[in-house]
């Protein structure tokens, strides 16, 4: 029961919606995310009343879980300062290129990242990673079909947090362990490690193309 309307499963899908802003400014501004700060109206028993809420705007990303014809994941490590650990994760980035379709953005990364290319693309997933404090959104994508690229043929220079990214193979069954054990924290990675786990089991039949409109 919401609101007093009565809910079930054919209901649970996510849809748009607004409430109304009643103050708005800029606290922040970054390179790749900024800080807003709202007074959102909400309800309040028979009234309403504004209510501070602060938020991330982020540029957004994607992400792309790469499995071989040995239905094994790639991994690679990368040092992330946030959280003070060296993370496995699938290959991702920023949306940073305006105009870049999600997918291009992706072949790249993987290239740049991996020294993969991958012949076959679909949408696994898309997500909101936190909700409650940002407006970021990731597409998810499963890459392939893979081969692999000399680094000679890769223009691309790997430094910061990305000078040392090795790559490991990990048997997707081994790899959907890892994440129940905690042994992977990355949302990408878990996240995609378990929707390919579940896809697999059903063909990929229920996979969006590779240029699925975001909803």
């Amino acid at each position: 029961m919401s609101g007093g309307e009565e809910l079930g499963p054919d209901d649970v899908r996510d849809r748009p919606d607004r409430w109304k802003v009643v103050e708005s400014s800029t606290v922040y501004r970054g390179r790749v995310f900024n800080v807003r700060s709202d007074r959102v109206e909400m309800p309040r028993g028979e009234a309403t009343e504004a209510v501070p809420r602060d938020v991330i705007e982020h540029t957004g990303s994607v992400g792309v879980i790469a499995v071989d014809d040995r239905d094994r994941v790639l991994l690679l490590r990368q040092y992330r300062h946030p959280v003070g650990r060296q993370l496995w994760e699938a290959p991702a980035g920023l949306r940073d290129v305006d105009g870049e379709p999600l997918h291009k953005l992706a072949e790249r990364e993987l290239l740049e990242e991996s020294g993969y290319r991958a012949e076959r693309w679909d949408t696994l997933l898309d997500v909101f990673p936190s909700p409650g404090m940002a407006d970021e959104r990731i597409r998810i994508f499963l890459a392939r079909g893979l081969t692999e690229v000399p680094a000679d043929q890769i223009d691309f220079e790997r430094v910061h947090e990305e000078a040392d990214m090795p790559v490991v193979w990990v048997p997707l069954e081994e790899a959907v362990r890892k994440v129940f054990a905690g042994e992977l924290h990355n949302m990408i990675a878990c996240m995609g490690v378990l929707a390919v786990r579940a896809a697999r089991d059903s063909g990929f039949a229920n996979l969006r193309p590779v240029d699925a409109p975001e909803d």
